[in-house]
């Protein structure tokens, strides 16, 4: 089988990595996806984008790329979108045009519950087979039968958990990995480091990253210890300062105590805030608050995000709380989702 997939964020891939174990080896991956899967279109380096002016800058290069993978798909028996919605749903529908019958599986739905709702009915207009990873997404869809809710791919992927918080002398910072992410995190964090002493202070930098970028992007590393291994140094790490993504939901579901931070180019954060009408932006904090329960972790945003806020979390926040949650939390999840997607993909 020849399966064409178009996942284009760093998360993404993660997951993509470990669908793949459950998939036979005569599957072959054609597409967008991270070059350690195979042979893509393009190093994922070259796509990655934050926030409405990055994507109005590169539009003529992603409307190359949607022509290429509908071109792509003609000779692919399936087809697996991940995440990414603002370019893989228009591509869905082109794909939906160009090939009536062929079967579109959507993994990692766009997130609908927080803005956009629209795009439900598209969805289920576009595709055969939607994955949830969310429990409570499938009240938006009308069509009970597309939409499935197959675990979340993080309890595939973390596999030990803390029972106990314990000292480690470690702290872990994770900045993100878009370009601006990186660039609005540096300086509170190396000033942390500063202010918090006698501790090994890691910092996660994506593998994909070559020296040059590492030494424009990130400025001044050398009070950091450098890691790619997010999952190990998230399980040794005793708190953790973390910008919004993925990386917060796997700290909540590991029970690495942290305090979440999110700095964007100042008109991306207004035009989003006008969408998003959540009250938090962490996932663990969506789901408590659908279980109607207080958030799990502090989150700061824009002029918020400093080093005395940030500081002050990490001497207060009440640890053993937050390890009682983590537990709730992973209750709450149930199970890992790639296996589950394998056998949809299969069958």
């Amino acid at each position: 089988m020849k399966l064409l997939v178009c996942a284009m964020e760093t998360s993404s891939n993660i997951h993509l990595k470990e669908l793949k174990k459950h998939l036979s080896d005569d599957i072959e991956l054609v597409g967008v996806f991270d070059k350690e899967l195979g042979k893509p279109l393009y190093d994922l380096t070259h796509l990655a984008i934050m926030g409405f002016i990055d994507a109005i800058k590169k539009l003529r290069f992603f409307f190359k790329l949607r022509d290429e993978l509908v071109e792509l798909a003609k000779d692919c028996d399936k087809v697996l979108l991940m995440d990414s919605s603002g370019f893989n749903l228009p591509l869905a529908k082109k794909l939906k045009e160009r090939y009536p019958d062929k079967e579109i599986i959507y993994y990692i739905l766009p997130q609908a519950w927080a803005w956009k709702k629209g795009r439900v009915q598209k969805l289920e207009k576009y595709c055969t087979k939607l994955c949830s990873i969310i429990p409570f997404e499938s009240e938006l869809y009308s069509n009970k039968e597309k939409i499935t809710y197959v675990g979340h791919p993080l309890l595939d992927e973390i596999t030990e958990y803390k029972m106990t918080l314990e000292k480690s002398n470690k702290i872990i910072y994770m900045p993100g990995s878009r370009k601006t992410e990186i660039i609005n995190h540096m300086d509170v964090f190396r000033e942390l480091t500063k202010q918090i002493k006698d501790k090994e202070h890691i910092l996660i930098i994506p593998a994909k990253f070559d020296d040059v970028y590492i030494k424009k992007t990130y400025g001044d590393i050398s009070s950091f210890t450098v890691s790619n291994d997010a999952h190990t140094a998230l399980k040794e790490a005793e708190f953790g300062f973390i910008c919004s993504g993925t990386a917060t939901l796997e700290a909540s579901i590991i029970g690495t105590p942290f305090v979440m931070s999110y700095v964007a180019k100042k008109l991306d954060y207004f035009i989003g805030r006008q969408f998003v009408k959540l009250p938090f932006i962490g996932l663990a904090n969506i789901f408590f608050h659908k279980m109607g329960k207080e958030p799990i972790h502090k989150e700061f945003f824009q002029e918020d995000v400093n080093v005395e806020n940030l500081l002050n979390e990490y001497k207060n926040m009440n640890r053993d709380n937050y390890l009682k949650n983590s537990e709730t939390l992973r209750k709450y999840l149930k199970y890992g989702s790639s296996k589950n997607v394998a056998n949809i993909i299969k069958n």
